[in-house]
């Protein structure tokens, strides 16, 4: 496997595919680090040269902020929108969806599958003799 900016890109896949594996790279970001660099995007990562991989690296880690990086600076970015006690802060804090979306229903994603409704009350008949 290739180690990329401390990632291993899986070998079968397409280089384009396998530099979104990478946190903060995606599809349309591999296309142009690849073309900025050069390589075709069709190729395997096991069919890459170690000199492609070295400039891959070398690029990836001067133009692009990535993986642990790009993880600290989001959660600093949370953190203050929670300190300066933001709608969106508060939205983070209480585990809610922050950008505007429905909260009566859908928004089980975020919240994870919390059910806290109780059910219709309904005492379940006893089985038939």
């Amino acid at each position: 496997m290739a180690r990329i900016a401390n990632v291993n890109v899986p070998n079968e896949k397409r280089v384009v595919i396998g530099l979104t594996y990478i946190y903060g790279v995606g599809e349309v970001t591999a296309t142009k680090i690849l073309t900025a660099v050069k390589i075709d995007e069709n190729i395997r990562v096991k069919d890459l040269t170690e000199e492609q991989l070295q400039i891959l690296r070398d690029y990836i880690g001067k133009a692009h902020k990535v993986e642990g990086d790009l993880r600290r600076e989001v959660l600093l970015n949370i953190k203050r929108l929670k300190e300066i006690s933001s709608y969106r802060g508060s939205r983070h804090t209480r585990s809610l969806p922050v950008r505007g979306q429905r909260t009566k229903t859908n928004s089980r994603t975020v919240r994870g599958n919390r059910r806290r409704t109780a059910g219709s009350g309904k005492i379940k008949a006893a089985l038939k003799t």
